[in-house]
């Protein structure tokens, strides 16, 4: 099968949860990745790590929203082994009977018929608001959800969080801590 072949059995096979089959599209070794993902990027590096991850997320999603491929865009590289796939995933909340549409790239690397190396970028706030999960994932981005929250350094524990280096407590051209809903983010202070 070609890399454009192997992907749409890919997209459609998810689609159509054969959730059990989907891990066969898989090299024995493989490296699969979720860079966006807010849970984590935890590599999966084996055709059983697939099948585990597939039938974990598998059930959670098919009992929330119904969707298809659509607005599909593939794109061959110089390096045969090698597409970028761009489309959505369009659909419909079971639960609210809402449309949805979740954007999606992935970057597949496939060798004599199987994924050997994936990158798969999905607008995961887009598939939570969906699947009635934002609050999930808030949770997960906030690290109320039995993760630990952003680390502050010694300096930033004296003070309040609330708290910003300014230049007029003389520390010009220094970047403020700032606390937000989901983490410490980084604003730069310029004299003025």
């Amino acid at each position: 099968m070609t890399p454009t072949e192997v992907f749409l059995r890919l997209v459609r096979g998810v689609c159509d949860r054969r959730y059990d089959e989907l891990p066969d599209l898989y090299a024995e070794q493989t490296d699969v990745r979720h860079p966006m993902s807010p849970y984590g990027d935890k590599p999966l590096l084996s055709r059983d790590a697939l099948r585990e991850h597939f039938g974990g997320v598998g059930p959670r999603v098919a009992g929330a929203v119904r969707f298809e491929p659509a607005n599909l865009r593939i794109h061959e590289t110089l390096d045969p082994e090698v597409i970028v796939a761009e489309f959505d995933y369009a659909g419909t909340a079971i639960e609210t009977g809402e449309p949805f549409t979740v954007p999606c790239v992935f970057v597949l690397r496939v060798r004599d018929g199987l994924v050997v190396e994936s990158r798969d970028y999905i607008d995961h706030v887009a598939m939570s608001r969906a699947r009635g999960q934002l609050d999930e994932l808030i949770a997960v981005l906030a690290g109320t959800a039995g993760r630990p929250g952003p680390r502050r350094s010694r300096q930033q524990r004296k003070r309040p969080r609330s708290e910003a280096i300014t230049p007029d407590r003389g520390r010009s051209n220094h970047l403020a801590d700032q606390r937000s809903p989901i983490g410490t983010y980084w604003t730069p202070r310029w004299p003025v």
